[in-house]
């Protein structure tokens, strides 16, 4: 069938729209499918790249240690004790533990007020050592992130997230250099970072001000305690085989029973990658599943359909039969009628899905998260190929039965 004969077009759409209603639930089926197949696949990969972005940068081998309040009473201990972790514990499990490779200790204050001139944001001030960028490793917008020579000098100099940066400096597109006020004490801004980081029960990095550990110390008199601590480990091992040791060093430093599960708090960085990665991968499976069948009805609702058509022009078949037609042209009136519906309607489908897409989208940018629901456009070509293949397939039988209506059997039903 030449692509631009209109006669054949004109023929096709004729065909189609002689039982319009019949066509338009036919149409529907496919439509159903696509649309939510591709709805679907919109939210679950936009709800993807919100926790790939929740993620970015932090070490999926890594592991972080809170205290807790003991359940059990030891050596003269009370139970219900409260207990802090120190700096004394990070070096013990750099000793003692030979498959860490990062132990990095962090103080952590909530609720703070940072302040430029008259304005005013709240946030996150965290104290963090230079090697803390291999446990969360912040994306760097401007300037750079705490050095050596921060730590070792006790510069009063911060790392500012994004959200404090648009709150202070809305007007400024690089704040660095600039001072900002926090109890009273001024630090002088080195970076600016752009993660949106938050894991480990630290809070997201965009609202979190990074100052050297020792400065931070100094300030708050804080000694030798610290918030929590994080670890990474050695290529080849993985937390989980190493946190029960790690859990028993520092119950064994702070006399807690070493059956006491409440005391300590180790937050497995590298389980929940992969809980999350098995979600995902769940949910796409299902997504595919639901679309699939759904489109498989569908185009077995076309294939019913066009076999009724057929069984309605038998004798219309039969004088083309007849007079000369050959049975490729036939082949090919049957295969377009059942493409064009089977495309139609699925693009029909894939549009107004973007549309839904687009309109979630702006709904939920109101509340502040930055998602995008959009689907690809690798994924919209394959399933408009998808398409136009069910489509064919959809055709195929009715087109058999249209080849074995013979001329002398369509005059005689008549």
């Amino acid at each position: 069938m030449r692509l631009f004969d209109l006669d054949r077009w004109s023929e096709t759409y004729e065909s189609l729209s002689r039982n319009k209603a019949r066509s338009f639930l036919t149409a529907f089926g496919i439509f159903w499918g696509i649309f939510m197949l591709i709805f679907l696949m919109g939210g679950g990969q936009g709800f993807q790249r919100l926790m790939s972005r929740t993620f970015e940068g932090a070490a999926q081998n890594s592991c972080y240690v809170f205290p807790g309040e003991t359940t059990i009473a030891y050596k003269g201990m009370q139970s219900q004790r409260t207990w802090q972790l120190d700096i004394n514990d990070v070096e013990r499990l750099k000793k003692k533990v030979s498959r860490l490779e990062t132990v990095t200790p962090i103080i952590q204050q909530w609720s703070k007020t940072f302040q430029y001139d008259s304005k005013k944001a709240n946030g996150t001030m965290r104290g963090v050592r230079s090697d803390y960028i291999n446990i969360e490793n912040p994306k760097i917008g401007y300037g750079r992130f705490i050095n050596e020579t921060d730590i070792i000098q006790k510069r009063k100099v911060c790392v500012i997230g994004k959200r404090i940066k648009e709150e202070l400096f809305p007007d400024i597109e690089n704040p660095c250099g600039r001072y900002i006020k926090l109890d009273s004490i001024y630090y002088r801004i080195v970076g600016v970072s752009k993660s949106n980081t938050n894991v480990g029960g630290g809070g997201n990095t965009s609202e979190t001000a990074f100052i050297p550990f020792t400065t931070m110390q100094e300030i708050y008199h804080l000694g030798d305690n610290i918030s929590f601590l994080t670890f990474t480990v050695k290529k080849g091992y993985t937390v989980a085989e190493t946190q029960d040791e790690v859990g028993d060093i520092i119950k064994e430093a702070h006399l807690i029973a070493p059956n006491d599960k409440q005391a300590v708090f180790l937050f497995n960085i590298e389980l929940m990658f992969q809980m999350v990665e098995s979600l995902f991968d769940g949910m796409s499976f299902l997504v595919w599943m639901i679309g699939i069948g759904t489109l498989i009805s569908g185009a077995i609702g076309v294939s019913n359909i066009m076999m009724v058509t057929i069984r309605e022009r038998t004798i219309e078949i039969g004088i083309r039969r007849a007079i000369g037609a050959k049975p490729s042209d036939i082949v090919r009136q049957i295969m377009a009628e059942s493409i064009i519906l089977t495309i139609l309607a699925g693009i029909s489908g894939i549009f107004f899905a973007v549309l839904l897409l687009n309109g979630v989208e702006m709904i939920v940018s109101r509340t502040g998260l930055d998602i995008n629901f959009q689907i690809s456009f690798t994924l919209a070509l394959v399933a408009s190929l998808a398409l136009a293949i069910l489509g064919g397939l959809a055709g195929m039988a009715p087109s058999l039965r249209a080849l074995s209506i013979k001329p002398i059997d369509a005059i005689r039903n008549e």
